[in-house]
């Protein structure tokens, strides 16, 4: 067999450490052992269900130890692997699950209602699996019950170029794309985690951040292959976090900038015994001046590591080498998101694909192993983005002489809000269909929490009158909460546009980063 397969890092951490603790949820403790048996039972319950051969497996819950067994059951039965954002609004997640051709859809107690919906909109599901403590409800598969009952399924060995999940992030053109990845694309992303991150089978890792994405998903993975300990709390809250990862003497998180900002305001945190927590890892903006200052009064010596990625590179693209991680050491360093993984090209390249001198502003492009498949059903879309064998990011950056990556603008209408990516089509296209809009663009502002915010500017039709609030509570029906506008700008003029006819974005976003060196935050 030849090429990376995802149970081999679960099988391996299972012979090395066979009673070391591989879960920690709250009361639930599992060994590796015990995890690999109930991963191979639980596989055996999906192929009951009739899965097929690469067929997919939604999951719409929050973090849990059973979310990790799922995560790994899906492939060691053969199948591939859909996580669905918790924060989506219903007709985006039956958009993905009809997409998908999401064969089974795997629910906690959050999501009953939600999944009862669903299953009503979308009939090609054949099961609903309800992974909890409790009971599962009528016209649910009970989790706990079945592989108690069941017999464990032969690792299904899938590997190398199979598809391992789908993965879908916000699009271009309104709709969500599914970013597919491989076994081999996953595999060699985890090593590289092992590698930059430092993971070693000392290592104890929070699962706070949501499961549902590669960004927390990486560290599954480098974990799990590390024969590390997994930690898990539901989502994030402050005091949550923190309790777990004193109790548990917790290495590693893996947060946003805002999540971190949160944890060292907390009242009382200059109490907490974080003397095991090893380093911060952050994406998505650079930590501000006033975070980071704050925590390195509270720890002199934590290190802070700074990474880029996207979906599309399973997801690291790069991170701060580790001799940077000491603000004392990187000084404005730190901002960058550091270097490429050793088995990945980086270049900063100009509009023809050449790379641009140091110091010169380029867009990324990435090309390795690390690279995606493409795009679900999107082959057009697959072609623009990995044209000349490079993905084409969208990010438009520089490098400086020692290889380190600055971000300073998206080329792309993309904006990053606490963490969340928010494509401004797709808010375009949910206010556009209001009756009383004429014209719409939406943009990302400078935030300082939220390091950008989702800023609308609408022009009524003639006679219609329209108001924020109502623009506001519209998108909440038909987007995710984090995509609704945060500010509502109503113009009675015809917005900027181009000889071409398409709306002048930069100029609408022109007052609002003046004042800035970059026009990202």
């Amino acid at each position: 067999m030849t090429g990376g397969r995802l149970t081999q890092g679960l099988r391996r951490a299972a012979q090395v450490k066979p009673a070391g603790v591989a879960a920690i949820d709250g009361a639930h403790h599992h060994t590796w052992s015990e995890t690999v048996s109930r991963v191979a039972r639980a596989a055996g319950v999906l192929r009951e269900a009739g899965l097929s051969t690469g067929g997919r497996v939604a999951i719409l819950a929050l973090n849990s130890h059973r979310y990790f067994e799922i995560y790994y059951a899906i492939p060691w039965a053969g199948g591939a692997i859909v996580p669905l954002n918790t924060r989506l609004a219903l007709p985006e997640l039956q958009y993905i699950l009809e997409d998908s051709g999401a064969e089974i859809l795997v629910v906690d107690e959050h999501f009953v209602d939600a999944a009862r919906t669903i299953r009503e909109r979308v009939p090609a599901l054949r099961m609903l699996l309800h992974i909890a403590d409790t009971p599962a409800p009528n016209g649910f598969s009970g989790y706990e019950a079945l592989i108690a009952a069941g017999k464990p399924a032969q690792d299904a060995e899938r590997h190398g170029s199979d598809l391992a999940g789908i993965f879908y992030t916000g699009g271009s053109t309104g709709k969500a794309k599914g970013v597919m990845l491989s076994h081999d694309n996953l595999v060699t992303n985890a090593v590289n985690g092992c590698y930059m991150i430092g993971y070693d089978p000392t290592s104890v890792y929070l699962h706070a951040a949501p499961m549902c994405y590669l960004t927390d998903g990486m560290s599954t993975l480098s974990i799990t292959m590390a024969a590390g300990t997994h930690v898990f709390i539901p989502r994030f809250e402050v005091e949550a976090c923190l309790d777990a990862m004193t109790e548990h003497g917790v290495t590693n998180i893996a947060l946003v900038p805002t999540m971190i900002g949160m944890i060292v305001n907390s009242p009382g945190i200059e109490k907490r015994d974080l003397s095991h927590l090893r380093q911060f890892m952050f994406g998505s903006s650079p930590i501000t001046e006033g975070t980071l200052k704050r925590a390195v009064e509270l720890w002199p010596d934590m290190k802070f590591l700074h990474g880029w990625g996207m979906t599309e590179l399973s997801p690291i693209g790069s991170m701060i080498p580790h001799h940077l991680r000491d603000p004392k050491v990187a000084g404005d360093r730190l901002k960058s998101c550091g270097v490429a993984p050793p088995n990945v090209e980086v270049i900063i390249a100009d509009e023809e694909g050449r790379e641009v001198p140091r110091g010169t502003i380029g867009e990324i492009l990435v090309r390795g192993p690390i690279v995606m498949q493409g795009y679900w059903n999107k082959p057009e879309e697959t072609a623009k983005a990995l044209r000349g064998g490079w993905l084409h990011t969208g990010d438009a950056a520089i490098m400086d002489d020692e290889g380190l990556i600055y971000i300073v603008d998206r080329l792309k209408d993309m904006i990053i809000s606490g963490g969340e990516n928010v494509y401004s089509t797709e808010v375009e296209n949910a206010i556009s269909v209001m009756p009383e809009v004429a014209e719409v663009s939406v943009i990302g502002i400078p935030d300082p929490k939220w390091g950008e915010a989702v800023h609308a500017i609408v022009v009524p039709r003639n006679g219609a009158t329209v108001t924020a609030e109502a623009v506001q509570a519209h998108c909440r029906n038909l987007i995710a909460g984090y995509k609704c506008p945060r500010s509502v700008e109503l113009r009675t003029e015809p917005l900027p546009v181009s000889a071409a006819g398409k709306i002048q974005k930069n100029v609408l976003r022109e007052p609002f980063w003046r004042e800035k060196e970059k026009r990202v935050n």
